[in-house]
């Protein structure tokens, strides 16, 4: 039901399929491949099976190296300033990507917040809050309907993090940042 998708995906991971057994409505699919293009997938697999799928995976030995992994097409959020993240500043951001931080989050300049559709990389400012005035109207202020961030894990992080970027792994979280904080000096570096 699913295997086409699952083809696809696999495919651009450097896997070659080996078998494909249908039964009913059912398909078993084999691939081979290297262990690096499994990194961040189990995540997408179980999306794009809608939790029906059944992943499996064994190590058949040392093989010669299959060629380059395709990268991400997306480009990155990174965030301007430094503190904490704020509701209203996300609520504007997360029409124009995935955010990986919620509200309360401290960020820092050069810290990735999300990622966009485009394939270049925004600069947002994820600590700028609601502009105040003394005039107050009824249904001003509504409440703002956050769509849940997706918390990054080391093996989603090594999936999507660019050449440019890094994993920071502490005890408690998982963070991408930038190689170079400052704007400017990735400007400067990027040439």
């Amino acid at each position: 039901m699913y295997q086409g998708v699952v083809i696809e995906r696999l495919s651009n991971r450097a896997f070659v399929m080996q078998n494909l057994i249908k039964s009913g409505n059912q398909s078993r699919l084999i691939f081979e491949g290297p262990t690096r293009g499994l990194l961040g997938y189990r995540g997408q697999f179980v999306i794009d099976t809608k939790g029906e799928g059944i992943l499996c995976s064994r190590v058949l030995g040392f093989r010669p190296f299959a060629g380059e992994i395709r990268k991400r097409v997306v480009g990155s959020m990174v965030s301007m300033a430094s503190g904490k993240a704020l509701g209203f500043s996300l609520w504007n951001l997360q029409d124009r990507g995935i955010l990986y931080i919620g509200p309360g989050t401290e960020v820092y300049e050069g810290m990735v917040i999300g990622n966009t559709s485009k394939g270049e990389e925004m600069v947002v400012n994820p600590t700028k809050g609601k502009q105040l005035t003394n005039v107050r109207s009824s249904g001003a202020d509504e409440a703002l309907d956050l769509i849940p961030y997706h918390a990054l894990t080391i093996e989603n992080g090594l999936e999507i993090m660019a050449n440019d970027e890094l994993l920071e792994v502490t005890p408690t979280t998982v963070r991408l940042r930038k190689q170079y904080l400052k704007e400017g000096e990735r400007v400067k570096n990027k040439k």
